[in-house]
């Protein structure tokens, strides 16, 4: 058993909303790690940070996502942070990965300046490129393939998902 599919990107490249689309049409479940993790912990997320600290956090997320990688059966997306983890990268070279890329504005408009958002609470704008630029090399290093999601709807970039799963 293994996803379909497994989506990454930063925070606004829309990998919820878009696996949630490329599910729909492709008669499939969808699944988002950090809804899982939030699920598990018995928080949200920003609470899990504030609580328990990053390195909790990212901890359950390297769990979940081993775990999720290997049992889910449908659309998966995966946290922003999760392809920091080596191990989280390693188990990602057997599966069709798609990186879903967004520019600074795009993504600044999509997640708003930061509201629940644990990582962005001082400098939304600054902190949101910096991740974009830390985290880029590792999307690519598991990327099978890259989709721009700039100026585009969801339904558009989800067939572009599927045709690229169906060559």
């Amino acid at each position: 058993m293994a996803p379909a599919v497994v989506l990454v990107g930063v925070m606004g490249a829309g990998k919820t909303t878009v696996g949630e689309a490329v599910a729909s049409q492709l008669d499939l479940p969808f699944a988002d790690t950090d809804t899982i993790i939030e699920t598990r912990a018995g928080k949200p997320i920003p609470e899990i940070f504030v609580d328990d600290g990053e390195p909790a956090f990212r901890a359950l997320e390297r769990q979940v996502v081993a775990e999720t990688l290997d049992s889910f059966e449908g659309v998966l997306a995966l946290g922003g942070g999760a392809i920091l983890d080596d191990g989280t990268r390693k188990l990602l070279a057997d599966h069709t990965v798609v990186f879903l890329t967004v520019g600074l504005t795009d993504a600044l408009k999509r997640v708003g300046m930061g509201a629940g958002r644990p990582l962005l609470a001082l400098n939304p704008r600054a902190t949101l490129k910096y991740l974009m630029d830390q985290r880029k090399p590792l999307y690519l290093e598991v990327a099978t393939h890259t989709i721009a999601t700039d100026g585009r709807e969801p339904e558009e970039i989800a067939a572009e998902v599927v045709t690229l799963l169906s060559a």
